[in-house]
C-alpha cells in the first residue's frame, strides 16, 4: 500500500537552487537594505530568508516523510511536516509583528532612502525570483501528467507548488518595491517605504496566521478540506446490505494523506456476500480521497439469533 519511492516527482534540483538563490540573495538584501537606509528592503530580506528556511526544510522532510514506518512511529514519519510548518508559522508571525512596528516608526518619521540602489535591488529581486520560478515550474510540468496516481507523488508536486507560490509572491513583491523606488525618486515622499514595508508585514503576518489555522486544523484532527462525510456517510448507508454505519472517523496525517475508519452493520453473516460489501466500502472510500481505511464489519444481534450462530 505504502508507496515511498517516487521520488523523481520531487523537483529536487530546481528546488535547491531556489535554496540558494534565496538565502544568497536575502544576504545581499540586507546589506542592500542597510546602504540604501530601506525598511521595504530589509522586511523583504527577512521574507526571502525566511523562504529560503521553508524551502530547506521541505527538501529535508521529503527524505523523512517518505521514510518508512517503525514499531515507535507506526503511520510513519509523515506528521514531521507539520511540525515543522508550525514552527515556521509562529516564527513568521513573530518576524510580521516586529517588522510591523518598525514600518510604523518609519511612516511617522521617514528617513531619507536611496531610491536609485532601491530600484536596482528590486530589478534583481524580480530577476533572481522570476529564474528560480520558472526553472521549479518547467522541471515540474512533466510530472504532473501521471503523479496524480500515486498518495506520495500528489504530496511532492504539493510542496513544489507550495514553493513555486513563494517565489512567485517574491516576484510580487519586488515589483511592488519597483513601483515604490520609481515613486519615490520622482517626488522624494520617503514615508513610501515605510507604507512598503508595513504592506510586506502585513501579507507576510495574513499567511502565517492562515498556516497556522490550517496546520492546527491537521493536529487536532479536523476533518480535511477535501473530504465530504456527510455526503459520504450517506452514500455508505445506501449500499446494499449495509443496515447502518457509525464511529465514522477521518483525519489527516499532514493535509495529503488522509486515514479514515469506521464499523459497518450489516444485516447477513455470509461471508462472500459481506466480503463484496467490504470491497464496496473500500472503493468509495478510496472515491472521497482516503488512502487508509480501516472499516470494521458487524453483524445485526437479531440476524444471528435466526441464522442460530
Amino acid at each position: 500500500m505504502e508507496r515511498h519511492h517516487e521520488h523523481s516527482h520531487f523537483n529536487k534540483k530546481g528546488l535547491s537552487l531556489a535554496f540558494w538563490l534565496n538565502l544568497l540573495f536575502s544576504i545581499v538584501e540586507v546589506i542592500g537594505g542597510i546602504l540604501t537606509n530601506s525598511t521595504a528592503i530589509l522586511a523583504d530580506a527577512f521574507h526571502d530568508f525566511m523562504d529560503a528556511i521553508a524551502i530547506g526544510i521541505a527538501v529535508v522532510l521529503e527524505e523523512i516523510s517518505g521514510k518508512k514506518r517503525t514499531p515507535k512511529f507506526s503511520y510513519g514519519y509523515k506528521r514531521f511536516s507539520l511540525l515543522a510548518a508550525l514552527g515556521m508559522a509562529l516564527f513568521l508571525l513573530a518576524g510580521a509583528i516586529l517588522m510591523t512596528i518598525s514600518a510604523i516608526k518609519s511612516i511617522l518619521n521617514p528617513e531619507e532612502v536611496n531610491s536609485v540602489g532601491m530600484l536596482w535591488l528590486a530589478v534583481l529581486g524580480v530577476a533572481i525570483n522570476g529564474f528560480a520560478f520558472l526553472r521549479i515550474r518547467n522541471g515540474n510540468g512533466h510530472h504532473h501528467a501521471h503523479s496524480h496516481h500515486h498518495s506520495h507523488g500528489h504530496s511532492h508536486n504539493h510542496n513544489s507548488r507550495a514553493i513555486m507560490l513563494h517565489l512567485l509572491e517574491d516576484v510580487l513583491g519586488w515589483i511592488a518595491v519597483l513601483i515604490g523606488a520609481t515613486i519615490i525618486y520622482f517626488t522624494g515622499w520617503y514615508w513610501i517605504d515605510g507604507v512598503l514595508a508595513l504592506a510586506i508585514a502585513a501579507f507576510i503576518g495574513y499567511n502565517a496566521i492562515k498556516n497556522l489555522i490550517s496546520t492546527l486544523k491537521v493536529l487536532l484532527q479536523s476533518v480535511p478540506e477535501n473530504v465530504n462525510v456527510e455526503k459520504l456517510a450517506i452514500e455508505l448507508n445506501s449500499i446494499e446490505g449495509i443496515e447502518n454505519v457509525h464511529d465514522l472517523h477521518v483525519w489527516s496525517l499532514d493535509g495529503n494523506y488522509n486515514v479514515g475508519s469506521l464499523h459497518v452493520v450489516v444485516k447477513s453473516i455470509d461471508e462472500y456476500f459481506n466480503a463484496s460489501i467490504y470491497t464496496s466500502v473500500t472503493q468509495l472510500l478510496e472515491k472521497y480521497n482516503i488512502q487508509h481505511p480501516t472499516v470494521q464489519i458487524e453483524t445485526t444481534l437479531k440476524n444471528c439469533r435466526l441464522a442460530g450462530c
